[in-house]
């Protein structure tokens, strides 16, 4: 964790966006029993310890968004596969985005009352299917 740390402290970012990111980074990592049994019920037929270490957290962070109802589920779901986006392999973001469709429909069930963003949202699509996602003026790394 103390990598992971360093990492958000040698970013560029502002001083309140490195703040938020340890605090997120933090909370997550308590939450890990949580997220991982919820991951576990989602991603079938895969074994969570040999998923690639990027995607695996990513599914732990997006996780541990939505049964904290920190973001709308589908803000945490879009976020999610950005990081894919960004810091894996071209078949990660679809992967991610199937897993924590899973886990948000599964979280609604059992409380109707909370959001419901992905619910009854129709097919799922690719998110590189977006042209604003693929815009010319992306910043890459």
């Amino acid at each position: 964790m103390d990598l992971v740390i360093q990492f958000v402290t040698d970013s560029r970012d502002s001083g309140e966006t490195i703040e938020l990111a340890e605090k997120m980074l933090a909370a997550s990592y308590a939450c890990l029993g949580e997220s991982d049994e919820m991951l576990t019920k989602h991603t079938r037929d895969w074994n969570l310890q040999r998923l690639a270490l990027v995607d695996r957290n990513i599914l732990r962070l997006g996780t541990w968004e939505l049964l904290t109802k920190q973001s709308p589920s589908k803000v945490a779901i879009v976020e999610a596969i950005r990081l894919a986006k960004e810091f894996s392999t071209a078949e990660s973001p679809r992967f991610i985005n199937g897993v924590l469709d899973a886990v948000a429909k599964d979280l609604s069930h059992k409380n109707p009352s909370q959001d419901q963003p992905v619910e009854d949202s129709g097919p799922q699509t690719d998110p590189s299917d977006d042209p604003e996602e693929n815009s010319s003026d992306e910043i890459l790394p």
